[in-house]
């Protein structure tokens, strides 16, 4: 988390001391950094029955926008969240699996409407991939997860308080899989993550 605040800090502070050069026809760069709250909505099964569960989490944001005109941009997400991770309702009970860490850069493709004045609202799909590091098992346990592709959904806002700087709103929806081993492969899971990505932060173009 401090690396991603450090990053982010040192990103805003270069762009506040350049000169803005907007192009005439809307193109340019625009940097954001958000809170998120990472919800996800998981499902699927184990080879001994019961559920997943994944814990929320609460983390820094930072994405980096291109404009290639004043409607139509693309957007890398980037951010790093950590997770507690279970199987409820097993054959043999509740099984804590720990913890695990999640990098899913994720890059979009959205549509900004600029009909409404310094409230610009925009809606994107794209891909991301996931990887899982870090994964620490509980009680002993050896988890290990599968890296994986999935789709991306977005809908937000900027609300620009002047020519560079905007307040942002954005909603992300992943669909993310994994399969997971336990023990090498003593017990077995399909786990759909599938989390909800709610952001509040600040941007500035350029």
């Amino acid at each position: 988390m401090s690396k991603t605040l450090k990053i982010a800090a040192a990103a805003l502070a270069g762009v506040m001391v350049t000169t803005p050069v907007l192009a005439d026809d809307g193109s340019g760069f625009m940097l954001r950094v958000r809170g998120i709250g990472v919800v996800p909505d998981e499902g699927g099964s184990t080879t001994i029955g019961g559920e997943p569960d994944v814990s929320n989490d609460y983390v820094p944001e930072l994405d980096i926008s291109y404009f290639f005109t004043e409607n139509i941009a693309a957007e890398l997400i980037l951010a790093t969240t950590k997770h507690d991770a279970k199987a409820k309702g097993t054959s043999i009970g509740d099984v804590d699996l720990g913890d695990v860490s999640l990098l899913p850069p994720t890059l979009t493709l959205q549509y900004h409407f600029t009909n409404f004045d310094k409230f610009k609202p925009y809606v994107g799909a794209g891909v991301n991939y996931t990887m899982f590091y870090n994964e620490d098992g509980a009680n002993g346990l050896k988890v290990d997860y599968d890296n994986s592709f999935g789709v991306a959904a977005q809908v937000g806002f900027d609300y620009f308080l002047d020519e560079n700087w905007a307040l942002n709103m954005d909603v992300k929806k992943l669909w993310l899989n994994t399969d997971v081993s336990i023990n090498n492969g003593a017990i077995k899971g399909d786990v759909d993550i599938d989390p909800w990505i709610f952001g509040l932060g600040v941007g500035y173009k350029f």
